[in-house]
């Protein structure tokens, strides 16, 4: 099968799996759904069980990643909003913590957009940007009891949006923006690991939320390098996958800490009453047996 425009065949791939009595229309289905996870000709070579090409590998594993991670963030921050509306409180959230996240969050979408780089290195952020604004909305809501505030922070984000990515703001400002997103995405996350040592504990942060982030900004590390090569990106990647491995790990110390205060005394004595309190005290005369 082949046409104009350099169409793929699909012969080849038909050849090493007709023995399985595979319909090639079938594999030029399967061509048509995988081929925007791979480059060209790799899918013959992966259908043909040929995976020594390093370069086919490596492109098809960051499309695959990326392709995963956005999935994931359409829910990533759902857990987090839920546990809010379930407690009605935002305790143990730092709303500037929220804010500088939702600024390195939207500098990233912005920049990846105007930039040209493919969808799939970047489109989570379209999903995180818009539940990390619900949050700030309930912290504020909740927090500080202000539904109309929260209804503003959200136009006004909506607007900022508009603004960096209709061109109306400079390509060379968004750079800045995303440059200045290292120590913004440090100090937001300590922000919040100052909160929750202060507090001892962790509050309404989702534990679910936190890994997904942390897996999300470590497996963005490695399609960063193969689909955009943009340092800057990487470095803000790689700053990420550090800050929230150490909110992970607060949480997973302060669930442990929690274990163990809640854990239930031993069983003393009948009554409640441990030995030492049927003992007779010391110095007090002893009864005298008839």
């Amino acid at each position: 099968m082949s046409g104009a425009g350099g169409s793929v065949k699909i012969e080849p791939a038909a050849s090493a799996v007709e023995g399985l009595g595979i319909d090639p229309v079938y594999i030029e289905y399967a061509r048509q759904l995988l081929n925007p996870l791979m480059a060209d000709g790799c899918f013959d070579k992966f259908i043909n069980l040929d995976f020594s090409d390093v370069d086919c590998l490596k492109y098809t594993l960051s499309k695959g990643l990326g392709v995963g991670i956005i999935a994931g963030s359409l829910l990533v921050k759902v857990p987090q909003i839920v546990k809010i509306l379930r407690a009605k409180s935002a305790t143990g959230i730092t709303l500037l913590s929220v804010v500088m996240e939702l600024f390195a969050i939207t500098s990233t979408m912005s920049y990846s957009y105007v930039s040209g780089f493919p969808f799939s290195a970047w489109g989570e952020a379209c999903f995180l940007g818009f539940q990390t604004a619900i949050v700030a909305v309930l912290v504020l809501l909740f927090n500080y009891g202000s539904g109309l505030l929260g209804l503003s922070f959200l136009v006004a984000y909506g607007a900022s949006i508009y603004a960096l990515i209709s061109g109306l703001t400079p390509l060379d400002t968004l750079w800045s923006m995303q440059a200045a997103n290292v120590p913004v995405i440090v100090i937001s996350k300590l922000l919040q690991a100052y909160t929750n040592f202060r507090n001892k504990s962790t509050g309404q942060l989702s534990a679910i939320t936190i890994f997904m982030l942390l897996f999300g900004s470590a497996a963005r590390i490695f399609t960063s390098i193969q689909e955009t090569g943009d340092q800057i990106i990487i470095i803000n990647y790689a700053a990420a996958t550090f800050v929230n491995a150490l909110i992970a790990t607060q949480i997973l110390w302060y669930w442990n800490s929690a274990g163990k205060k809640k854990a239930p005394p031993k069983a003393v004595g009948k009554g409640g009453k441990g030995k030492a309190a049927n003992s007779p005290k010391k110095g007090s005369p002893k009864k005298k047996t008839k």
